[in-house]
């Protein structure tokens, strides 16, 4: 395949930082941004709401990943905004059910090929960049920068609890340790698109290095990769 964009990728396991990573690093570049898994979690919480769930009929899943409403825009403030139907739906998308039943569609082999072309789309000029678990091994494999960006699940399980506090949400973080490790295991486990980082990868292990330190890491390898001289173009 080719690429009509440079593309940056960030995949690694729930938690991580990814989000918040490649969303500062895409602002920093003056880059587009693609939250693949904000996808999953669209198509996730269209099936819910259609009454769809527990989610066990496949092809039905994959003509709502086809026939997505979804809309990816910014409020006022420069905020993302994501959009269902016309429904603002970015409180929805970031429960733990919506991220679990999320992880349940992404391991569906035909929702993962109705998304497929809607991701590669994103990439334009300037560029993207491109978080989620398998962007440089399936969506992007010639992206130029690939990283795979992981933290310990004890690590994750904590950033995640604080995040939740902070939005005055309720949680446990026994239950938070169990469910992401659940999730890691079966998103390295399934037979389409396993979590796992590209052969060409640069892994780098967050645990201990704040958000700043990650996204100047990242920027360095970036400048190294010939890429920052796109920035403003």
């Amino acid at each position: 395949m080719s690429q009509s964009a440079p593309v940056i990728t960030l995949d690694g396991p729930a938690g991580a930082g990814k989000g918040t990573i490649s969303r500062l690093l895409a602002t920093r570049l003056g880059w587009s941004f693609l939250d693949s898994g904000a996808l999953y979690r669209l198509v996730a919480l269209a099936a819910q709401k259609r009454g769809l769930t527990p989610l066990l009929d496949e092809a039905v899943l994959a003509d709502v990943a086809l026939n997505l409403d979804a809309r990816f825009t910014q409020d006022t403030a420069g905020e993302p905004v994501i959009l269902l139907a016309g429904e603002v739906v970015g409180t929805q998308l970031r429960t733990e059910s919506c991220g679990d039943l999320a992880s349940q569609v992404a391991a569906m082999p035909d929702v993962r090929a109705a998304l497929l072309e809607r991701q590669r789309a994103f990439a334009q000029s300037p560029g993207l960049v491109a978080d989620g678990r398998d962007m440089g091994t399936v969506v992007f494999p010639q992206a130029p920068l690939k990283v795979f960006l992981t933290a310990s699940v004890e690590e994750r399980a904590r950033r995640r609890h604080k995040q939740l506090m902070e939005q005055g949400l309720s949680a446990s973080i026994d239950d938070l340790l169990g469910e992401i490790a659940e999730r890691d295991r079966r998103d390295s486990e399934r037979k389409i698109a396993p979590l796992k980082p590209a052969d060409d990868a640069l892994i780098l292990d967050c645990s201990d290095l704040s958000i700043e330190a990650v996204v100047s890491e990242l920027m360095h390898h970036a400048e190294q990769a010939g890429l920052t001289e796109r920035r403003g173009r």
